[in-house]
């Protein structure tokens, strides 16, 4: 039970780290991963880590991609329409 709290605590906390924290982590999980000769057990924690640092920073890209708006100039007003990406994009 201790181990389901720590795991939802560090879940929460990954969604309130800032993107870019988040990303370098993210990359810092991924060197230890390819580099270093680990322990299964470390490899294990390491890649579950980066798991989760990979969803944070996919859900803060998603959110940020809802709430940007393309500014469009018709005439003489401009008008605010929602970004919607191209359909082959991944993200």
């Amino acid at each position: 039970m201790a181990k389901e709290r720590a795991k939802s605590s560090e879940t929460a906390t990954a969604h309130e780290v800032p993107f870019e924290q988040s990303l370098g982590e993210l990359e810092t999980v991924v060197k230890q991963l390819e580099s270093a000769d680990l322990p299964l057990e470390k490899a294990l924690e390491l890649f579950e880590r980066g798991m989760r640092l990979s969803e944070s920073c996919r859900k803060q890209l998603t959110d940020a991609e809802t709430r940007v708006e393309i500014l469009i100039k018709k005439g003489d007003d401009v008008e605010a329409e929602p970004f919607l990406p191209e359909a082959d994009d991944p993200f």
